[in-house]
């Protein structure tokens, strides 16, 4: 059976994605998986799409710091507020804009401290506080033990983009 390369661990699904402690494993690592992913790529290595008509590994990187800092502040929203409404963001033109074509350890740097700053705060939740919600003005309500199933899968599937790319070109 052949990979999607869109999906290369699958589609995410809540079901496979439920242990908390696993998940906040996942979060806390992903500053280091992905610079290893990206460690030793040229500027053209970089630049290359993970598939036709896809991000680039240099897009790639920058998006997981776009949206993980996008994911930081909600989990602070819906720790501090009643069920907020959160605003979402056009990922695919942020992809476009001028910074995306920054050397990658700009973003490693955020990487890095995004996740240190998400890790100790998702260590130190009470079960209550992973009940807390907020509203996703397409999606509707979101429990902060949902969010973080979201975003374990979301960290590996952007990491397998570059790894998979890695492997296919055999670099």
């Amino acid at each position: 059976m052949q990979l999607d390369p869109r999906f290369p661990i699958g589609t995410y699904d809540a079901a496979k994605w439920p242990d908390r402690a696993e998940n906040i494993r996942i979060i806390a690592e992903l500053p280091a998986a992905i610079s290893a992913a990206v460690l030793g790529l040229s500027d053209e290595q970089l630049d290359t799409p993970y598939r036709e008509g896809g991000w680039t590994l240099r897009q790639t990187v920058h998006h997981v710091a776009d949206s993980h800092i996008n994911s930081l502040c909600r989990f602070k929203l819906a720790l501090t507020e009643d069920a907020p409404a959160i605003r979402p963001y056009h990922e695919d033109r942020w992809a476009e804009l001028a910074d995306s074509r920054l050397p990658v350890d700009v973003s490693l740097r955020i990487i890095e401290g995004v996740h240190a700053r998400w890790a100790e705060l998702l260590r130190s939740m009470t079960d209550e506080q992973y009940e807390r919600e907020f509203v996703h003005p397409d999606t509707g309500r979101w429990k902060l033990e949902g969010v973080l199933g979201l975003y374990a899968w979301h960290s590996m599937h952007h990491l397998a983009h570059i790894t998979t790319t890695r492997e296919a070109n055999g670099w």
